[in-house]
């Protein structure tokens, strides 16, 4: 998605509001999330974020990201909130704001290498749960309509052809700092071939998208009563609209 969404009037939401945005890497649930959330007048709640602090913590401790058991007991000494910001929420680890540590592509990864395991999913189930319990949210990730919020109002699945997420999450990266590709990388002129940094971004796509369509526990797939927005050839205005159209029909019904 690109451009900026224009402004358009809020309404007033129910109170007790949950909607659920799910999908895979780089379709642009986060960006969604922050509009809906501002639109409506909701909170917005990341989950990602929530699972790159626990991954972040990890590999910190120097434990591997298939030690499961290891894992399972670091969940025991771990706190995470989420507290809203401007743009997007302050992620506290321990009391430690981390925020601007868990856009890097290795946090990225090992946050859906740890998430592949039930004991860790359970955990951050319930911490999600408990941050939305009393509603008036929009909550992103890839279980909240079928397992987080199974119940909840209103369900859009956010999807995208894997090389426009590719090429979304490259121009993410490149303007949050991230270190994903070098001068000598980049494509000369007029050439259109896709640089070894944008390349490795697919792969890696290719591979999350695997673990999440295939893990044991909560895979990613649309919620039965979930309503599918394909953002591949929409601009964010675009997306943003539908999105919004849709959260208003649901919440219109009866």
């Amino acid at each position: 998605m690109s451009g900026a969404a224009s402004p358009i009037r809020s309404t007033e939401s129910p109170r007790n509001t949950i909607v659920a945005i799910d999908g895979p890497a780089g379709a642009g649930k986060s960006t969604l999330a922050r509009h809906l959330a501002r639109h409506f007048g909701l909170l917005n709640l990341e989950t990602g974020a929530m699972y790159r602090a626990f991954a972040l913590k990890a590999l910190r401790a120097g434990i591997p990201l298939d030690d499961s058991r290891t894992l399972e007991r670091l969940t025991a000494e771990t706190t995470i909130r989420l507290e809203p910001g401007d743009e997007e929420n302050r992620v506290l680890l321990d009391g430690e704001d981390v925020t601007g540590f868990l856009r890097n592509p290795s946090i990225t990864d090992a946050a859906s290498r740890v998430s592949v395991f039930p004991a860790i999913r359970s955990w951050m189930v319930g911490l999600q749960q408990k941050l939305g319990a009393r509603g008036g949210i929009v909550m992103e990730g890839r279980d909240i309509g079928t397992v987080v919020f199974p119940h909840a109002r209103v369900k859009i699945f956010l999807d995208a052809a894997p090389e426009v997420r590719g090429q979304r999450r490259f121009e993410q990266l490149g303007q949050s700092g991230s270190d994903v590709t070098t001068t000598a990388e980049m494509a000369s002129p007029g050439d259109n071939s896709p640089s070894p940094a944008r390349e490795e971004i697919l792969r890696e796509l290719y591979a999350r998208d695997e673990r999440d369509r295939n893990r044991a526990d909560s895979p990613l797939r649309p919620a039965p009563d979930a309503v599918l927005l394909d953002s591949t050839a929409m601009s964010l205005e675009e997306a943003v609209r539908a999105a919004i159209a849709i959260v208003a029909a649901k919440l219109a019904a009866p």
